[in-house]
């Protein structure tokens, strides 16, 4: 049964949208549309109204152009970001995708189309249902590190093939599971281009020059939205090239800054990228404090990311596609093919 979502706009609040859901009555004369709508909610006018297929109805062909992706995880920002970047390099987003149980049920506008989250409970039976629609079907995951493995495990499964932006879980574990599986997979902590290229200088000069640093002192800050719950695996991964520079530092070291006024005062944050940002600061001081060196990189805003990622899903698709005999990748594989838009 089909149920229309009728899109709003609060009349003081013009750039919000609010949808009502419409269950549709059937009856002798056939069918009539009818809700509830509280009390509480004044002021508003209906902008348009769009019928979208209940969890089990499938999409019609017609609708399929270009790579078709499923990005989970979509009503955060950064999986608003890249359904936005996708649909402008013309990729198709699926009128479905998984979230936490409280974003069960939500409806996110893309414009002319819908895609509405689904919680956990039915989640094998909605990916199953698109691979049959979509055979081609790109999984981006921009989830929570605590549902890392979890998906990745169910993607294997249904043998999904898959772009995990989503940082934190038990990363040896998410690449065994893969691996096992003989499922494709592009695995990366990071996904904006330039700064995966420092990542790879940062690799290419521990490999060539180990203990270069011996005996310095590591000092890492790292800001970002306060949202961001975990240390950024762009840290981690420029920390481990550090050791094998020769640098002693825990994680436990790093300095998280997830404070708005700290991070304007301290870091430099512009007040209006608050909400979405990455500023790294790694200082190294020798251990008669004489000689320091500092590599920075600050990030405002999620586009960088949002890019990369489409670059990634066409990558791996182009993968998939040619069946390559190798299965997991990452950023660095991407770069180096060199084709990225």
């Amino acid at each position: 049964m089909a149920v229309t979502f009728v899109k709003a706009q609060l009349i003081n609040y013009p750039s919000l949208h609010v949808y009502q859901r419409f269950q549709p009555k059937i009856g002798a004369l056939g069918s009539s549309l009818s809700c509830e709508v509280s009390k509480n909610r004044r002021h508003f006018i209906v902008m348009s109204a769009t019928a979208v297929g209940s969890p089990h109805t499938p999409v019609h062909a017609s609708d399929k152009s270009g790579i078709s992706i499923m990005v989970n995880g979509c009503t955060g920002k950064m999986g608003k970001a890249v359904l936005d970047a996708a649909i402008s390099a013309g990729l198709n987003p699926v009128p479905l995708a998984l979230g936490s149980p409280e974003d069960s049920g939500k409806i996110v506008d893309l414009g002319d189309k819908y895609v509405e989250v689904h919680g956990s409970d039915d989640r094998e039976f909605i990916l199953s249902s698109a691979i049959k629609e979509y055979p081609d079907l790109i999984v981006v995951d921009y989830t929570v590190p605590a549902a890392v493995n979890d998906n990745a495990a169910l993607y294997c499964k249904l043998g999904l093939p898959f772009v995990m932006g989503t940082t934190g879980g038990d990363r040896d574990l998410l690449y065994k599971t893969v691996d096992e599986s003989r499922n494709y997979a592009l695995i990366s902590p990071q996904m904006g281009k330039q700064v995966v290229a420092f990542l790879a200088t940062m690799e290419t000069m521990s490999q060539q020059f180990p203990g270069a640093f011996s005996g310095y002192n590591l000092q890492v800050i790292e800001s970002h939205q306060a949202s961001k719950l975990d240390i950024s695996g762009t840290a981690k991964a420029v920390i481990s090239c550090f050791h094998k520079l020769g640098v002693s530092f825990d994680l436990n070291q790093v300095q998280l800054i997830r404070d708005s006024k700290e991070q304007i005062e301290k870091v430099g944050v512009p007040e209006e990228h608050l909400s979405g940002h990455a500023f790294h600061t790694y200082r190294l001081i020798s251990p008669d404090g004489t000689v320091s060196f500092e590599f920075q990189h600050n990030v405002c805003g999620r586009s960088i990311y949002a890019e990369g990622t489409v670059d990634a899903i066409l990558f791996l698709a182009k993968k998939v596609k040619l069946k390559a005999d190798k299965r997991i990748y990452d950023m660095i594989d991407v770069l180096r093919e060199g084709n990225m838009r």
